[in-house]
């Protein structure tokens, strides 16, 4: 039983080793086509050829280094960063463009439905001018025409 099993413990070491010298053949045929094989074409000339498994090492490796991918990952991670600051930039400014919306169209009412309109200024209340109401319906018209629309592309 020993006998056995050393045997066996043998042929498995040694089936690495022989499945590597495997000898891989190249040639051409008449058509110019060139082919690989496991077995020596009969009739044709062939070459046998020196195949190495694994993975190769040297200046063909096109796996980058650790140092590298930790600062492709940093440098992902910081443009993942500026996207969400982007989109929250991108959300408050629509939502301060509601609220000036809001206000603009609320002022508009209040002067569309007011013959008098009554301002306080340094401590003393008056009365606007029609040219004062006039003057503040087109102030208010125009920040209503710039936030109620939608909103175009920033450069």
């Amino acid at each position: 039983m020993n006998k056995q099993t050393l045997m066996l413990s043998l042929l498995i070491a040694l089936a690495p080793s022989m499945a590597m010298s495997a000898s891989v053949y190249k040639w051409t045929d008449e058509n110019g086509v060139t082919h690989f094989g496991d077995r020596q074409p009969v009739g044709t000339n062939s070459e046998s050829i020196n195949v190495r498994s694994g993975t190769s090492s040297g200046a063909g490796n096109s796996r980058p280094s650790p140092q590298q991918r930790l600062g492709e990952l940093q440098e992902q991670q910081q443009q993942k960063a500026a996207r969400e600051n982007e989109t929250a930039v991108e959300a408050a400014r629509r939502k301060q463009r509601e609220a000036n919306c809001e206000t603009a169209r609320s002022n508009l009412k209040v002067i569309e439905s007011n013959a008098r309109i009554r301002v306080e200024e340094n401590g003393e209340q008056r009365y606007l001018t029609p040219e004062e109401i006039a003057e503040q319906k087109m102030k208010f018209e125009e920040v209503a025409s710039e936030n109620c629309g939608p909103e175009e592309a920033q450069q």
